[in-house]
């Protein structure tokens, strides 16, 4: 069944109850003695909205008030935090809805990632819940920076803030130790989504793009629910400008199998999640201090305009750090300008190295004036972004004033010649917070490890490209991924003769050949002209060099005889069912510059995907693969391909022959075309090998399954 109006407005009062959530103007905690201290906490965050206990037998709870029942609240709550055992949490859920409360928070374990009859609880509360939203169930709730609402179980570190960033997360002792983390990240949320029953990751992106106070958004996924519906989100923050940050846990086969447990959500294969994340501009961290970190940057300093960076050092020795992990991301470091560097030699010594990154020496050290000098002779000439590297030592040294106007004279020159700013610390714990406060107040971000601050500047220049080449592309359209068919269970598996011709129909490049029987083979040869390759063609045979079913450089009428028979005593041995009763018959092509497979794998969340990479006998060696989601464009493969560890090959490496680019990538839409025109029924395509020619691309094999 459909989408049918009565869903659609359900869901449209769904999204209108998920912002009453998010942002309530009362708050409702229903549970036993330990939620007063959640009156507390609210109050001390700055909450000035209404606050109502719910508890059937106590009259009040350290002084606080308790309603008796959700029915007796003087109004509907916009939020209510339900600290009840699961059982007694649909009961409320359903009292709650029934009362008209905007949302509710359903902390309490013990459904769908119990399986069983926790599954069936799970489904039960989201049918009492009706048009409430519901965040959880099996989460640690949700923090509200912007107007102190503390939907929360226990204490925790956040500050109110202004402005700032979202973060969605899955694991409630993540979002616990993100709250009490000392790295100056202004958190305007910080959501637990646990189960993600009703409300999941694509909804609270949708709902936070509608906060013009929410700069960024970081995201820590175990699985995704609706990979399309993250994906039209994604692509919409994109076109906002909002930045997504993406910490994927389950990359490995042990991470995988815990994430499936953990909250019931499939974790599914990771080269499809880096594939989506690049489709859709979504940055990807590898840990929790990246995560931080990348926020921090982008929510107050901002995303860089260029992937230029001008770098300050107080040593040579962090000067050279600072080159090295700028070129794994690909920083540039443009050179110093004629009048930079007639300014830097007024208040430099003789000895000094102008360059950047730029060692400034102690000379300048602990003046104003000579620090400006050296800050606006790097950020005049237009970066992208600018960084001083600067660790403060022990207040007992004395040298914090000093280290004061180094960073006041690198955010004045930042703020003036508006280039995104960071200092960065090479040592996370030389950050003292009342330095960090004041960078964070005047846009410049305070940045603490070199490696993570660095490699935040370089995914933040990366953002910055990705999306202006999205827009200038003007493909935003065509962002979500493709959404594939749901299968019947059955599927039809075709032979290679069968395969070619159905790809060659959208355009897939495919040798002369003839299907004949076995003993008019040698005669097709004749009329195709040596050399000529033979092969056994079967339905049941899909993996025809195992069987000794394929012959090679074959040159003559009796060559080709003599293969026949060999191959069908050889099928004979191995698949002893297969009648051998047809035989392809293929003109060589001659010898390539590179062996590609090329094949569409299908994800039941995914849809359809392109997988590209080094073929013949070097694909399980090197794993040398790309993968890119359907619907894809052209430019989108020709990077792929050059991309590849054996990509070089493609342009004459070390002085060898150039491929045909454009035959190779034509021959690459041609199949991905016949995946969209089939993505209702393709299950599997292979093409191994697409042969890379000087002068052409031909494929010389290929595989075809379709849903019955």
């Amino acid at each position: 069944m459909g989408h049918t109006p009565a869903d659609a407005n359900r869901d449209a009062l769904r999204a209108a109850n998920l912002r009453r959530l998010l942002n309530p103007a009362s708050i409702a905690f229903i549970g036993g003695r330990s939620i007063a201290g959640a009156v507390q906490r609210c109050r001390d965050f700055g909450f000035t909205g209404d606050i109502y206990l719910v508890n059937p037998t106590h009259a009040e709870i350290d002084g606080v008030r308790c309603h008796a029942s959700i029915a007796g609240l003087p109004s509907a709550p916009d939020a209510v935090f339900v600290a009840v055992p699961a059982v007694q949490t649909v009961s409320v859920v359903r009292d709650l809805a029934a009362r008209g409360a905007g949302g509710a928070i359903a902390y309490a374990s013990g459904f769908s990632e119990m399986g069983g009859d926790g599954t069936a609880l799970q489904a039960t509360l989201l049918e009492t819940a009706g048009e409430m939203a519901v965040l959880g169930p099996n989460c640690y709730g949700l923090l509200n920076g912007l107007n102190g609402s503390a939907l929360w179980p226990v204490a925790h570190g956040a500050a109110r803030v202004d402005e700032g960033v979202a973060v969605i997360t899955q694991s409630g002792n993540l979002a616990y130790n993100l709250s009490m983390s000392s790295r100056t990240v202004p958190f305007a949320y910080l959501v637990s989504v646990g189960n993600q029953a009703m409300i999941d990751v694509a909804q609270l992106i949708d709902a936070f793009l509608d906060n013009r106070k929410v700069r960024a958004i970081g995201v820590h996924l175990e699985g995704l629910t609706n990979v399309h519906a993250f994906s039209a989100a994604a692509a919409r923050a994109l076109a906002k400008g909002v930045p997504i940050v993406a910490l994927k846990s389950g990359v490995s086969k042990l991470g995988a199998q815990l994430a499936l447990s953990h909250t019931s959500s499939l974790a599914g294969s990771d080269a499809l999640y880096d594939a989506l994340f690049k489709r859709l501009g979504v940055i990807r961290v590898k840990d929790p201090v990246s995560l931080v970190e990348t926020l921090k940057f982008l929510s107050l300093a901002g995303v860089p305009k260029n992937g230029k960076l001008a770098a300050l050092a107080t040593s040579g020795g962090d000067a050279g750090l600072v080159a090295d992990l700028a070129e794994t991301h690909g920083i540039e470091f443009p050179p110093v300008t004629s009048q930079g560097r007639a300014a830097l030699q007024q208040v430099l010594p003789a000895y000094a190295n102008i360059a950047n990154p730029l060692d400034f020496t102690t000379t300048p050290w602990g003046n104003p004036d000579a620090m400006r000098v050296c800050c606006d002779a790097l950020l005049s000439d237009d970066p992208g972004a600018a960084i001083m590297i600067l660790d403060y030592p022990k207040e007992s040294t004395g040298e914090h004033p000093d280290c004061d106007i180094a960073a006041h004279a690198f955010a004045d020159s930042a703020r003036r010649y508006g280039v995104t700013g960071a200092i960065i610390s090479v040592f996370p714990d030389l950050t003292p917070p009342d330095h960090a406060a004041q960078m964070a107040a005047v846009g410049v971000a305070p940045l603490q490890g070199l490696s993570e601050g660095i490699a935040a500047i370089g995914a933040a220049m990366w953002y910055g490209a990705t999306r202006s080449r999205i827009l200038e592309a003007d493909s935003l359209s065509a962002l979500p991924v493709l959404q594939a068919g749901q299968g019947t269970g059955s599927s039809c598996l075709y032979d290679e003769w069968d395969s070619k011709r159905m790809l060659a129909e959208y355009g897939l490049t495919v040798p002369a050949s003839e299907l004949v029987p076995p003993a008019d083979a040698p005669a097709a040869a004749q009329r195709l002209g040596f050399p000529v390759c033979v092969k056994v063609v079967s339905e049941q045979l899909p993996h025809k060099t195992e069987a000794g079913a394929v012959a090679l450089k074959l040159d003559s009428p009796q060559a080709v005889a003599q293969a026949v028979e060999r191959m069908t005593q050889s099928v004979a041995q191995y698949a002893p069912e297969v009648k051998v009763k047809r035989i392809l018959v293929e003109r060589m092509a001659s010898a390539p510059i590179l062996e590609l497979i090329v094949g569409v794998k299908r994800e039941d969340d995914f849809g359809l995907a392109l997988v590209l990479g080094s073929g013949g006998v070097l694909v399980e060696l090197i794993r040398d693969t790309a993968t890119l989601l359907l619907p894809v464009r052209e430019e989108d493969v020709r990077a792929a391909l050059l991309g590849l560890k054996l990509g070089p090959l493609l342009t004459g490496y070390r002085g060898g022959r150039h491929a045909d680019l454009d035959a190779v990538a034509r021959n690459i839409m041609a199949i991905a075309k016949f995946a969209q025109a089939h993505a209702d029924r393709l299950m599997e395509l292979d093409v191994n090998p697409l042969l890379v020619l000087e002068h052409d691309a031909v494929a010389v094999d290929a595989l075809i399954r379709l849903d019955a």
